[in-house]
């Protein structure tokens, strides 16, 4: 009978320690296809891929897929469906795609929101280099052709063909004032949620949006969201999308948050702190906000050296004074449509406002953690006010300060986008 008793024991071993596989969750973004393994523990997996058709195979060591989980309908971007299946005390998953993939894949610990998570991020093969996070893609080679050699200047005669000549520059176009709106988390980071339910990453995407739309409507200005849906952008993503289109002002929107006490309410405004943050509550939470390149998988530090940090401190100082102006007039054009959580300019190390070549402010717009500004924060007509003032404050900062134009060439080639040095220029 012992016998009996300790085989069964012994049966039951790898069942108990299997890691179950218990949601399977999809974000299309505009690089990639994320897909996320919400799993009971941690675990190792491995993986390859397979062509006519396309696929990905997964193999989750000591795993099992938890009864109940529906797969059948899952599909979102490049993955068609998910199939599922035991392999070798394990757990394989298929993702039947629709086309080729260069994938990316990465192990999260438990968080506040979920627990241990196994991430793939699927990267289109035949644009690979245009679909490589930020800063990940190869630097670009140009190599100038050497000059000719005296005798040849002397022999060439020089050519006067009308479409053979140097370029004039025409007038000093009128450039659109750019500005870029970032809201704040998305896909698989949510940021705060309501006590209600309501998620930091819905109504900041709703308020983007809004205040999107109407900086469009505003006669020379143009507005450039750093994520238009639901998926993760990571936080020096969202830089280079406003550096791309060469943004004179940079946006970026949040909801607040706090544990406790839970009477706090209001908005705040954030600028970058060259020293870190000026209190311990601005701390918590540019801990808070930068945690997000790790929910995503990405150490925003890592991709720097020294010499990189240093100059970027140093570029950072140059757009400080603007971006504490910009932060005063959009607190003052917030405090029309809801209390202030703080009267001043805070400042804080948070990495999305680090941007050493456009004036940066965050806004945090409400508390999620208070009930009155989370029922707020749900009205479509409370969403409007706050855009309106966010463009009321966006409208008062080019009052004083303009951006630089540039000389405009009609036949000659655009320069590539890429880092612009500090385009602002103080009305007098």
């Amino acid at each position: 009978m012992r016998a009996v008793l300790l085989l069964f024991c012994l049966l039951l071993v790898p069942l108990a320690q299997a890691v179950e596989l218990r949601d399977v969750r999809l974000w299309d973004g505009p690089e990639s296809t994320r897909v996320v393994f919400d799993l009971q523990g941690g675990t190792s997996h491995k993986f390859f891929t397979l062509e006519n058709p396309n696929r990905i195979v997964i193999d989750i060591a000591d795993a099992r897929r938890a009864a109940g989980l529906e797969l059948d309908s899952l599909s979102r971007g490049v993955v068609r469906s998910v199939r599922t299946g035991p392999r070798d005390g394990g757990l394989r998953v298929v993702l039947d795609l629709a086309s080729e993939v260069s994938p990316k894949s990465f192990g999260l610990e438990p968080n506040g929101t979920y627990g241990h998570r196994l991430i793939f991020d699927l990267y289109p093969k035949n644009n690979a280099a245009e679909s490589l996070p930020p800063n990940d893609k190869p630097a670009e080679i140009v190599v100038a052709a050497p000059p000719p050699a005296q005798s040849d200047v002397q022999a060439v005669k020089p050519d006067v063909r009308p479409e053979a000549r140097k370029p004039v520059p025409s007038v000093r176009e009128q450039k659109p004032i750019i500005i870029a709106i970032d809201a704040g988390h998305g896909g698989e980071d949510p940021g705060a949620r309501g006590l209600s339910g309501l998620l930091e990453k819905d109504v900041t995407l709703r308020i983007a949006r809004k205040l999107a739309a109407l900086v469009n409507e505003t006669p020379g200005y143009k507005a450039v969201l750093t994520r238009k849906g639901d998926y993760f952008i990571a936080l020096r993503g969202r830089t280079a999308v406003a550096r791309k289109a060469q943004a004179d002002l940079f946006i970026s929107i949040h909801a607040n948050s706090m544990p406790t006490p839970r009477e706090i309410r209001g908005a705040s405004v954030y600028v970058v702190s060259e020293r870190g943050a000026s209190s311990e509550h601005a701390k918590m939470l540019a801990n808070l906000e930068n945690a997000a390149d790790m929910i995503g998988g990405v150490d925003l530090h890592s991709q720097h050296d020294d010499v990189a940090s240093v100059l970027l401190d140093i570029s950072q100082t140059a757009v400080r004074e603007a971006s504490f102006d910009l932060g005063s007039r959009l607190l003052e054009s917030l405090g029309s449509v809801n209390r202030l959580q703080k009267s001043d300019v805070q400042q804080a190390s948070f990495a999305v406002l680090k941007s050493p070549d456009m004036p940066s402010a965050l806004v945090e717009t409400a508390f999620l953690s208070h009930p009155e500004d989370e029922r707020l924060l749900a009205q479509n007509d409370f969403q409007d006010s706050l855009a309106s003032s966010l463009l009321a404050g966006i409208k008062g900062y080019f009052g004083l300060y303009r951006p630089q134009q540039q000389l405009v060439y009609a036949e000659a080639p655009r320069a590539p986008p890429g880092p612009m040095p500090v385009r602002l220029k103080r009305r007098r």
